[in-house]
């Protein structure tokens, strides 16, 4: 077995290793801002280990959670690490112990099951990315990678973004105030202009959509030119499509946008 890896880094961004890594959309402007990013201290902690099942089966388990040695409010806290649920502790050494745990657990649940024939290699993936602070606006990327047998893996992102200065995860309406309809149909005009997956490069995302109209979602995130929509897998599109990233720039929500967002955003 590998020894378990705990790393401490400023803004560190690792990719998943998987399959399906070649079939990522390209996401614009998804880098970090670092005149901004540099007021807020941020480090990170990673685990990584495999373990042998039997001859049929390895396991792998792998994550990376971000952490925010300044940030106290709980509640911010709660919300910004949605996807873990049983965290106590929001120390470094808190979210240490809780990825050990979370490893342990996932071996032990591995090795009670019956497996045989060509199982090969199973994984969970988990990453937590720092993708921009903007304004005291904090956008975080996470990912979930895992593969346990079948025709191919999963692949999802969740994407948010925090008001430092409220102490809150930022909602649509705080930024909008278009109705559903209309935004749906902003999302169906703007479907094709980041080309995702299979649409690549030459097809049209639109050409592999599953619905007829698409939802509005709270999965999105923002800088200053657009607000960005993100579809996994399944979602709206089949598999091949990938996760979809659909731009609605400021100019679309021209006469939408709050007042108080339009000033912080710096958006004329």
């Amino acid at each position: 077995m590998k020894n378990t890896i705990v790393a401490l880094s400023l803004f560190s961004f690792l990719a998943f290793s998987s399959c399906k890594k070649g079939d990522s959309p390209i996401t614009p402007s998804l880098q970090t801002n670092a005149k901004e990013a540099e007021k807020l201290v941020v480090d990170s902690v990673k685990i990584n280990d495999s373990v042998r099942i039997n001859n049929a089966l390895s396991v792998n388990y792998s994550a990376k959670l971000l952490v925010f040695p300044e940030i106290k409010d709980q509640k911010l806290l709660d919300s910004i690490y949605f996807r873990n649920q049983n965290i106590a502790d929001f120390s470094k050494q808190g979210l240490q112990d809780f990825l050990r745990k979370e490893k342990e657990n996932f071996f032990k649940d591995r090795k009670g099951g019956s497996y045989g024939g060509d199982a090969g290699k199973w994984y969970s993936h988990f990453d937590m990315n720092l993708k921009n602070n903007i304004n005291d606006f904090m956008h975080i990327e996470y990912s979930e990678d895992s593969y346990y047998g079948g025709a191919h893996g999963s692949f999802d992102f969740f994407e948010r973004v925090f008001d430092l200065r409220a102490n809150t995860k930022v909602t649509l309406g705080d930024i909008t105030t278009i109705s559903e309809k209309d935004l749906e149909k902003l999302l169906m005009k703007n479907i094709d202009k980041v080309p995702s997956g299979a649409a690549k490069p030459e097809g049209k995302n639109s050409d592999m959509l599953l619905v007829k109209d698409i939802p509005v979602t709270d999965n999105f995130y923002f800088d200053d030119e657009n607000l960005y929509f993100r579809y996994n897998s399944y979602a709206i599109a089949s598999y091949a499509a990938g996760d979809i990233t659909i731009p609605v720039s400021w100019e679309d929500l021209k006469g939408t946008l709050k007042p108080e967002f339009k000033e912080r955003m710096k958006i004329k």
